[in-house]
């Protein structure tokens, strides 16, 4: 008999949000067991409740170790930020998560005009830190849901004790890769991801999918780890930040990673450690069809390489 679904979990109404992330079409089956199929025949398992919508073997390079560290080092994973933030003197969690959330524009939001819920998306959710501050934003009565995907099955399982804790309905979790989100496009009115770009194995892939389900206009905000460069740095925070950033000695520009058609671009350095990037993508043009997304074509790329 199959354990209880956490409420976080997907249920079968959430299934029409969801998407193969092969071939970008709708999936059937059991959220609670598994697996989910698309009708192109490829399966995704359920696991202790979470559907895992990705492919194992595309996990390469930095997404595969930093998968590890926070599998399994999932419980070390806030107490050591809480640790870090002031030893590298960038300030605490709460004026970080201000500055950010300040960029989401969560007070503007209003109700569908189709009657269905705001839907907003956290990449790389974690333990789940950022979920009452975003419940405490949203203006009151509005109709929402926040979903929540990231590679590591640990920090999801801490986010699923969080919300027994302090129970939120309107979460939905699930195992995702940031470079092939399991949503059609233009799934969410909200966009964020925080603290991992740097590391991913292809940065522009995965801001190409964020670009991919948001909504045109939609604020889509990103933050990650980047050397204050107008203020002089000791060699202190110098090694620090080396520390800190183990996994990449050579960030590239943020905002050069972004889709070309990328608009309202903000890119500020908002600590002494760390960037907040936000931008918005256009309605798109009527006069000629839309070029294929850069996840299509690269996956093509890659599929034709020997």
């Amino acid at each position: 008999m199959p354990a209880p679904m956490h409420p976080a979990s997907l249920n079968e109404t959430d299934l029409t949000q969801v998407r193969c992330p092969q071939c970008r079409g709708p999936l059937s089956g059991s959220p609670t067991t598994g697996p989910l199929v698309c009708e192109s025949g490829h399966r995704w398992p359920v696991i202790r409740g979470l559907a895992r919508l990705y492919e194992a073997g595309e996990v390469r390079g930095n997404d595969r170790l930093m998968n590890l560290i926070y599998d399994r080092l999932a419980p070390l994973h806030d107490p050591a930020v809480a640790l870090a933030l002031p030893l590298c003197g960038t300030g605490t969690e709460p004026a970080l998560r201000r500055t950010y959330f300040d960029r989401l524009e969560l007070e503007q939001l209003k109700p569908r005009a189709d009657g269905a819920p705001i839907r907003i998306l956290e990449i790389g959710m974690g333990t789940g830190a950022n979920v009452s501050w975003l419940r405490d934003r949203i203006p009151h009565g509005l109709d929402y849901e926040l979903w929540g995907v990231d590679l590591a099955e640990g920090m999801l399982k801490l986010c699923l004790r969080r919300l027994d804790r302090r129970p939120e309905p309107r979460v939905r979790l699930a195992l995702a890769d940031a470079h092939a989100l399991p949503f059609a496009d233009q799934s969410f009115d909200r966009v964020f991801h925080i603290g991992a770009t740097n590391n991913y194995r292809d940065p522009d892939l995965a801001l190409a999918e964020m670009a991919r389900v948001a909504r045109p206009g939609t604020p889509i905000v990103v933050v990650d780890e980047r050397l204050d460069s107008s203020t002089p740095q000791s060699a202190y925070h110098r090694l620090m930040f080396r520390l800190v950033t183990f996994y990449d000695w050579a960030p590239r520009e943020p905002v050069s990673m972004l889709p070309p058609d990328a608009v309202d671009v903000r890119d500020e350095q908002i600590a002494r450690f760390f960037y907040c990037l936000s931008f918005r993508m256009p309605e798109p043009s009527r006069e000629s069809p839309p070029e294929p997304p850069s996840w299509t074509r690269r996956r093509r790329l890659r599929r034709r390489r020997p």
